[in-house]
């Protein structure tokens, strides 16, 4: 069977003049996740009158479809399954709702679309002008799924929900315990951008010395095995693994080049920096997993300079204020650090495992 066999309706999007909180809620694509769900955290309200908007309003079990946009990683054709209150939202004219037929179980649809999407099963239904790619919809629901008895797919569903809330419980886990992590820092050094506890400041470079790491050749880095065995960090975290090392230890990085520059990585062990990378050594007393956190909170990106080719210099990076706080209070704050590590660990297995899972139930039954 094909996708369209089981679409009544197609739904196209429906985009206000202005906005107006007393408005219709209209999800927009950013509001869509590559896992499926829906952020509802950032809905615009516009002025549409409820006249207008009574055919455009979506119902729980309609799939919502990207068909413009797209990213250099992830293409058009992405589905998240809507499950908010009946006659309440509509979605942008860069969104298409499918509404299914009766004849099946939509969550079954929305698992196996999802797979077909992950998979790359849709990479021919789109075409790209202007840098946007563009659905091709007619070609998209002629796409070949798999069908299974309704029972076979009420099951099916249990087990993937299962799992998909197993995988979404310990990532809120995970975010809760980074959480906690920023709120203790704050409680015991203040806010460190408006040093709200009005500790003595000193450039950066005063506290470290910054350097920037060494260029290598595309062709040097390959997937990790006992040739490439060190991470290789570049601008924006580890670029690949390599055969060689430039540095031994728990240091801090920072990424100098392109629009996330500023962003901070804490090695531990051997390692490569690459000529993207600003590697901290420190001068004075610092505990580096006390200084991560601290330049973390400190969003270097502000600093950044260039439009096209965002950058960060040394130069300037030597000039940032930066907090002078006693090396106690410091080891206090990183062994506090330590001990939520080690429960972000057992977490961060648990849903590697529930990852697996889900993907395996996922290839078992769709593919």
């Amino acid at each position: 069977m094909k996708i369209s066999d089981y679409v009544e309706s197609q739904i196209k999007g429906l985009w206000g003049t202005d906005f107006d909180e007393n408005g219709i809620p209209v999800i927009k694509t950013n509001n869509l996740t590559y896992e499926g769900n829906i952020d509802y955290s950032d809905i615009c309200k516009r002025n549409i009158t409820r006249e207008h908007a009574k055919e455009w309003y979506l119902k729980p079990g309609d799939l919502l479809i990207e068909k413009s946009g797209g990213t250099k990683t992830h293409s058009v054709g992405y589905v998240s399954y809507f499950e908010g209150d009946e006659n309440k939202f509509v979605c942008n004219n860069f969104i298409l709702a499918l509404r299914l037929k009766n004849t099946i179980n939509s969550k079954f649809l929305f698992y196996q679309i999802q797979f077909k999407y992950e998979s790359n099963q849709f990479s021919d239904c789109f075409n790209k002008t202007t840098g946007i790619q563009n659905l091709k919809v007619k070609d998209y629901l002629a796409k070949e799924i798999k069908i299974y008895s309704p029972e076979e797919q009420e099951k099916i569903v249990k087990e993937l929900d299962t799992v998909r809330l197993i995988i979404n419980k310990n990532k809120q886990i995970l975010e809760k315990y980074d959480i906690l992590i920023k709120s203790r820092f704050i409680e015991m050094f203040g806010e460190p951008i408006e040093n709200t506890k009005s500790w003595i400041e000193e450039p950066l470079g005063s506290c470290c010395l910054l350097k920037a790491g060494k260029a290598i050749k595309a062709s040097e880095l390959a997937d990790k095995d006992k040739e490439h065995p060190y991470p290789c960090f570049g601008g924006n975290g580890i670029r690949g693994f390599i055969s060689k090392k430039s540095h031994t230890g728990k240091i801090v990085l920072i990424g100098r080049q392109g629009a996330l520059c500023g962003n901070v990585q804490l090695t531990d062990g051997d390692f490569y920096a690459t000529e993207h990378a600003v590697v901290t050594s420190p001068k004075k007393e610092l505990n580096s997993i006390w200084l991560y956190h601290l330049l973390f909170l400190m969003d270097l990106n502000r600093y950044k300079s260039g439009a096209a080719q965002p950058g960060l210099t040394v130069e300037k990076l030597n000039t940032v204020p930066t907090m002078i706080v006693p090396i106690e209070l410091q080891n206090d704050f990183a062994t506090f650090v330590q001990q939520i590590d080690k429960s972000k660990f057992a977490v961060q297995k648990s849903l590697e495992k529930a990852e697996t899972l889900y993907k395996s139930l996922m290839q078992e039954y769709f593919g």
